[in-house]
């Protein structure tokens, strides 16, 4: 069950994809589908864990160049003895063509919505300075999907 939870909250990302939203209407948004391949959990002791996870990411957008970007997500996820859980990680994806694009996440402890931002990528993804937010719309800790959107120059 704590698991359960820790997934959730780890891949609340989108992309799970920092706080609650961006200062600037958002000119982006979709969803990331994501299944998880791995998950990991080693207690720390005194109520702290730690899980580890990575799965695979479907994103899809009506609005964006990253509508059927692909990939792995991965990160980790440490809940404390108070029952909060901050999660950060990141995502490596490609499309059809080959362009690689990737982000780095965060999610603050109880938060509702997480932060993304761009790192890299290739072809059209090449000097992406995007970032944005994420909120999970549904998990069973096996598969889940987050709605995602931002500021995509």
């Amino acid at each position: 069950m704590r698991t359960n939870k820790l997934l959730r909250s780890g891949f609340v990302m989108g992309i799970g994809l920092f706080l609650s939203g961006t200062a600037i209407a958002d000119n982006c948004t979709g969803y990331d589908i994501l299944v998880t391949t791995n998950a990991e959990t080693r207690d720390l002791g005194n109520g702290m864990t730690l899980t580890t996870f990575q799965a695979e990411s479907a994103l899809t957008s009506e609005d964006s160049i990253y509508n059927l970007a692909t990939g792995q997500c991965s990160g980790t996820a440490l809940a404390t003895p108070d029952g909060k859980v901050r999660s950060t990680g990141h995502c490596a994806r490609h499309d059809k063509d080959g362009h690689t694009q990737s982000i780095e996440w965060a999610q603050a402890p109880g938060a509702e919505k997480g932060m993304w931002k761009s790192t890299g990528g290739t072809g059209k993804f090449a000097g992406k300075t995007d970032s944005g937010w994420f909120q999970n719309v549904r998990s069973d800790g096996k598969i889940g999907m987050t709605k995602w959107g931002g500021n995509c120059k």
